[in-house]
């Protein structure tokens, strides 16, 4: 099977050499930072061919293809050039290469980090198919910041497989052609008739002809590029490993215990760190000093930092650092104390600062004519809370930085650490490690800073691991939100009107430079899923972006669970106020486009999943719902109301999908399974919520989250609509969730409950008649 390596080994890197010496791999010591910079030659093609590591042999590199965020941002690039921004700017580095090695295996190094969602599976297999090696002779490798592997969009947005598709093809294609037309030369024959035998190329009718890849590879330092018209990609039709359930790489380590993750690094005479946390919202940092700390048994280091806000310990264990942090004195102005009140206050969708990002016809002009249905929908403030908590080991001497981390984002968390300590970005070296859970909440790195910190400040190498409370309360949250929608139909049963006024606060902005925020307007991260992409003649969607004094940013599919529980529950509405079944509704109102062609599909395809049009089992009620972008997604649950507790189960969701080409089936079904559950639990149970300056959390026990006991069964299909090229996958099936389970339960009980998450005394006001 297709062998991952993570940059070091994966034993031995629990145990990471602080003296520079390291094991197989050479990733997992505190060596100083190699450089291993090829000299790259832009094709015509878009992929880069150089020098392979060891200054001999071929290697091959792309660029991704151009996501939904830099095509959104293209334009603003343009326009910012003049602040000298490098933000988003081209590296000259590729995100990902392709190399032979030694015993003519192929390496692929990605920058793309293996958080449980199979990612490294999906890229081998692009890899594999058009190199038309076998899934042995592949050796996927996690890439760090040494390797001179820049990927500024780090891992997330569903975007991974997405952009690696085109440009990993070209590459693999683009090594397989040089490959074959070396060996034609050394084997005296016409390229046309060679085959990939094995690592290397053989005689088609003569296949004891033979030569291997690192012969060829190493036979000579420079290669011709191939033209474009004779750069040949396997055809789809003809693919014998993309589109298959492969088993995924990342198991076996993770099923023997040898899979390391942030949490799980160690390094020879390592201290543990722990870091002073503010006690409220708009707390700063006024005055600290050692107090009983100094005297404690295990204290190392102790580092005081006012100015920006920092005081922390190191000591040789990490009880003894918890312990020593909270013994410490420290005094800080606590800022407004905020309410829950006030914050739902500040995200109205109304006044200055709205930003219309869809607009056709005259909504406004239609919705004062006619009489308007006008309902509104909230959701809460919610964390990601993945399994694993945020952790780093930083190893400071010498005038290098090398830290382990586990995030989605190791370039930034470079940039962030350098300049934290004030030193060249080209001094750190970012490892990432296996995630334990990612869901937007790892592309913060604040973790790898305090490690460096400390590891600076003790000459030592530190290990921080933040506790439950801590990464509950100190990361970021998925930003809450207010929804106003307004209808109006008209004597035909059609939508004639429809607006949507959403309030929210930062997501992407909140990662972006304060220029970005004055040239778009609107966080796309916020609108994700707000539009109105039925067909209505006069429809209008305006933004506003509220400030809060909670940070917030990204967490999986961004605000498209919110918003799709918006839109998605006033179509049943407006269906229900006509006497419409939900399902007919949609499909009467999708636009005569392939985008509405894509949505019909899914449609159709859940309702016959499903079973829609038949009675569900008794006591059970059917609701739909779908969103669709890129990826195309429609869900039907089931559920039944117990109406003296107010308890909403969801006995089952089925899901259909078109995401494009399908990588790998079992991946995809993982995923839609995996976002079901998110969103079930979004949906009836999570919620964070702010009293007297403070988050009302500390644990699982104030943060519930779904547990086995109330899962749901889920069915899913994938829905083929002629796509050639894969969509996103990590995201998209959270949309429709928490629609569909409020529209089942109004189809249950007659009345509807539009503030999330639905628990027992939303329903049970609801069923009284009362609530929003």
């Amino acid at each position: 099977m297709t062998r991952e390596r993570d940059g070091y080994d994966p034993v031995e890197a629990r145990e990471a050499s602080a003296d520079g010496e390291s094991g197989d791999g050479g990733a997992e010591g505190a060596e100083p930072v190699r450089s291993t910079k090829r000299r790259w030659r832009l094709t015509r093609r878009g992929f880069l061919i150089g020098l392979g590591a060891a200054g001999a042999g071929l290697a091959v590199g792309a660029f991704f293809g151009r996501p939904v965020l830099n095509e959104i941002m293209a334009e603003s690039m343009a326009e910012a050039e003049h602040a000298g921004s490098s933000f988003m700017q081209l590296p000259d580095d590729p995100p990902l290469w392709l190399e032979v090695l030694e015993d003519s295996s192929i390496r692929l190094s990605l920058t793309k980090v293996e958080m449980g969602q199979g990612v490294h599976t999906s890229i081998a297999q692009i890899a594999v198919e058009e190199l038309g090696i076998s899934w042995d002779d592949l050796v996927v490798e996690q890439a760090d910041t040494s390797s001179r592997l820049v990927d500024g969009m780090g891992t997330g947005g569903s975007f991974s497989v997405a952009t690696s598709y085109g440009s990993l093809r070209r590459a693999a294609a683009g090594m397989r052609s040089l490959l074959q037309r070396e060996a034609a030369v050394v084997l005296e024959r016409p390229e046309a008739a060679l085959r990939v035998a094995g690592r290397g190329f053989a005689v088609a009718d003569s296949p004891e002809s033979k030569v291997d890849f690192y012969s060829l590879a190493g036979a000579v330092t420079s290669w011709d590029l191939p033209e474009e018209e004779t750069l040949q990609l396997k055809a789809t039709d003809e693919f014998t490993v993309v589109g298959q359930p492969v088993a995924r790489i990342d198991i076996p380590d993770k099923v023997t215990g040898q899979a390391v993750y942030g949490y799980d690094m160690r390094a020879p005479n390592m201290l543990y760190g722990a870091v002073a946390r503010p006690p409220t919202l708009e707390a700063k940092l006024v005055h600290a000093s050692a107090g009983e700390a100094a005297a404690m048994e295990g204290v190392e280091e102790i580092v005081i930092d006012v100015e920006n806000g920092f005081a922390g310990v190191a000591a040789n264990s990490r009880s003894a650092a918890w312990s020593a942090v909270k013994a410490m004195e420290t005094e800080w102005d606590e800022g407004h104390l905020w309410q829950q009140e006030e914050i739902e206050a500040l995200i109205e969708p109304a006044g200055e600062g709205g930003i219309t990002i869809q607009r056709e016809g005259n909504a406004a002009g239609v919705l004062r004519r006619e009489t308007a249905i006008t309902a509104t929908y909230r959701s809460p403030f919610a964390v990601q809370a993945p399994l694993e908590a945020p952790a780093a080991l930083a190893d400071v001497q010498d005038g290098q930085v090398t830290v382990w981390v586990s995030t989605q984002s190791h370039e930034r968390a470079k940039g962030l650490i350098a300049e934290a300590l004030g030193v060249e970005a080209d001094t750190v070296r970012v490892v990432p490690t296996y995630l334990g859970g990612g869901f937007g909440a790892k592309l913060d790195t604040g973790v790898a800073v305090e490690a460096a910190r400390l590891s600076r400040a003790a000459g030592v190498p530190v290990h921080v691991g933040w506790d439950r409370t801590e990464a509950m309360l100190h990361g970021y949250l998925r930003p809450p939100t207010k929804s106003v929608l307004s209808g109006a139909l008209d004597g035909n049963g059609r939508i004639a009107a429809m607006e949507h006024r959403q309030g929210s606060s930062d997501v992407a902005f909140s990662f972006m430079p304060a220029f970005m925020e004055m040239v778009m307007g609107a966080d796309f991260g916020a609108t994700v899923g707000a539009r109105i992409d039925y067909d209505v003649p006069n429809r209008t969607v305006t933004a506003w972006r509220k400030k809060l004094p909670v940070w917030t940013g990204w967490w999986r599919g961004l605000g498209l669970f919110a918003n799709t529980f918006a839109v998605e529950s006033f179509i049943d509405e407006l269906a229900a106020e006509v006497g419409a079944d939900p399902l007919q509704f949609r499909l009467d109102h999708l636009p005569d486009s392939p985008a509405g062609g894509r949505k019909r599909a899914v449609l159709e395809a859940v309702a016959e999943l499903s079973g829609w049009g038949t009675a569900p089992p008794a006591g059970r009620a059917r609701g739909i719902a779908c969103f669709g972008s890129n990826t195309v997604v429609a869900q039907v649950a089931e559920v039944s109301v117990d109406e003296g507790s107010g308890e909403i189960t969801v006995h089952r969701v089925d899901c259909a999908v078109d995401c494009g080409l399908v990588v790998n089936p079992d991946g995809a079904k993982a995923q839609i399974e995996g976002n079901v559950m998110w969103g079930v639990g979004s949906t009836l149970i999570e919620q964070a919520y702010v009293k007297d300056g403070r988050l009302e959390l500390n644990n699982f026990e104030s943060y519930p989250l779904l547990t086995m006991r109330d899962a749901p069964d889920v069915r899913s299909v994938l829905v083929d609509t002629g796509i050639k090229t894969p969509y996103g996958m990590g995201e998209p099936p959270i949309g429709p969730v928490g629609a569909a389970i409020g529209n089942a339960f109004t189809a249950a009980t007659g009345r509807r409950v539009r503030t999330l998450p639905m628990t027992p005394a939303r329903v049970l006001e609801a069923l009284a008649g009362g609530g929003p």
